[in-house]
């Protein structure tokens, strides 16, 4: 008989007595959406859990990223980095700017900021670099470049919920940070996301993008889009808020086991933790050395798959390589090689706060031969 599938992540879900009574009390107010008691409430208990001053919801995770582009009012050119979710770079395209793709760091697959500064031309206006896998990027370094050409810097941290260096959140870089709240992620609200900020006036113009531009029964201030968090999501984020500590310690617990077992396993390369940072074990790729190890990435990939161990390969192909962008002058693999060669030896090993160690010791017999 086959094995039970592991999967590469699953999805953090409250229990259903304690959400009944929350989905009583939504159906008595008759409120469903439009900034309700519940999308209020999470607004504020986010900001406070990951030490942010405002905090907006959207129903997805990519709609921030176009509203923060819009409330920044960014044209032109920005940089950003080929390794990540396509959203990051879809976003950029959404609004009518081009992508100017950098090469990464391959020490932690960020953007590489001794690369940042030879890509600036007369039409840069931002920075949009991600934090890869929840390990922050050198955020001091590309805050100086922004500084010293007068761009802006948008992080999309769609993998950094709670992320913190040194006590202080990650989220707090730059000028806005954008966070994916999908079912996959550490913290999830099915589908949603938010955008952080640092005052009070951007916080209003962004409710008002994400909200037609309504500032007002009859005013319209911007041509907003409709990307409001409903009342059900933020109920049901509030009630995930409370076990999303507790399951990332369980995710640190496995990424223990796994470093413990792969230490010595030659040719396979993994991320430890960072000095002083507080991570949330979101992901946990290891990078397959070919030749060292003696089997191609994608041949251990489908090794895995054979043996119903569902591993992913993020973030491969490189965003640069889909059709839209591959013509761009930045997209070549000449100018990208580092982030060339990790797309195409990583593999995200299952993580998530529900694994056995029955299932990590069958993801682990995979790899080590």
């Amino acid at each position: 008989m086959d094995e039970k599938v592991i999967t590469v992540t699953s999805p953090l879900l409250p229990s259903l007595d304690d959400f009944i009574p929350y989905l009583q009390d939504i159906w008595d107010r008759k409120w469903l959406t439009n900034n309700g008691y519940y999308h209020q409430a999470l607004e504020r208990a986010l900001a406070e859990y990951l030490k942010v001053p405002y905090v907006s919801l959207f129903t997805n995770g990519t709609l921030p990223l176009i509203c923060a582009l819009q409330a920044l009012r960014i044209t032109g050119e920005v940089i950003t980095t080929p390794y990540s979710f396509v959203a990051t770079t879809h976003s950029l395209w959404w609004n009518g700017i081009k992508p100017v793709f950098v090469d990464i760091d391959p020490v932690t697959c960020n953007l590489d900021p001794d690369k940042i500064e030879a890509a600036i031309t007369p039409r840069t206006t931002a920075i949009m670099p991600v934090h890869v896998y929840g390990k922050p990027c050198d955020t001091e370094r590309i805050q100086a470049i922004a500084d010293k050409y007068g761009l802006k810097v948008i992080y999309d941290a769609a993998h950094a919920f709670g992320v913190e260096v040194n006590g202080q959140s990650i989220l707090n870089a730059g000028d806005m940070s954008t966070l994916s709240f999908h079912a996959t992620k550490v913290y999830n609200t099915i589908e949603g996301g938010a955008l952080v900020c640092h005052d009070e006036k951007t916080k209003k113009r962004i409710d008002y993008l994400k909200n037609f531009g309504f500032a007002g029964e009859t005013e319209i201030v911007a041509p907003g889009i409709n990307g409001k968090m409903d009342e059900i999501r933020a109920a049901y984020g509030l009630l995930n808020l409370r076990q999303v500590d507790a399951a990332i310690e369980v995710r640190h617990q496995v990424a223990i086991k796994y470093r413990e077992a792969l230490r010595n396993v030659e040719g396979i390369r993994f991320f430890d933790d960072m000095p002083g940072v507080r991570h949330n074990y979101s992901y946990f790729p290891i990078f397959v050395n070919a030749e060292k190890y003696g089997m191609a990435r994608d041949e251990l990939y489908f090794r895995m798959k054979e043996q119903n161990v569902l591993g992913r390969r993020y973030f491969y192909p490189l965003i640069s390589t889909f059709s839209t962008y591959r013509s761009l002058e930045s997209a070549t693999p000449d100018n990208l090689p580092k982030a060339h060669k990790m797309a195409d030896s990583v593999i995200c090993l299952p993580m998530h706060h529900a694994l056995t160690d029955e299932e990590i010791q069958r993801v682990l017999g995979c790899i080590i031969k």
